[in-house]
């Protein structure tokens, strides 16, 4: 069975709050789960010590038996110091899509324009 731990969404319609759960990774994303094992709520400010609540003893029970935390998880296991900290590297993000490339290259070809006569 293919553990992982990951956000079960909860809270009302633009009013978000996750529970912070191990599961069966062929469940839904709010369906059945094995265990909750913290909660997460975004709408509080970033230093808020209640944002993140987790059970540190538990999750690290489900890591060793070979749980695998989804990206969010990962990066709230990496703030509490329970994982070490990865390198992450996304080189498209700055890479603007066609469209963009094509205005750019008319915007600039339009400023060099009056520069040569």
């Amino acid at each position: 069975m293919a553990m992982k731990i990951r956000l079960a969404r909860g809270g009302s319609k633009k009013r978000p709050f996750y529970a912070i759960v191990a599961t069966d990774s062929r469940m839904p994303r709010d369906g059945r789960f094995i265990e909750k094992l913290g909660t997460y709520n975004p709408l509080l400010a970033k230093d808020d010590e209640k944002r993140v609540v987790m059970n540190m003893d538990r999750v690290q029970h489900w890591l060793s038996l070979g749980a695998q935390p989804t990206d969010r998880v990962a990066r709230f296991l990496e703030a509490a110091g329970a994982r070490p900290k990865t390198e992450r590297n996304n080189p498209k993000a700055a890479v603007p899509g066609k469209q963009m490339a094509e205005r750019a290259a008319k915007k600039a070809a339009r400023a060099a324009e009056p520069a040569a006569e």
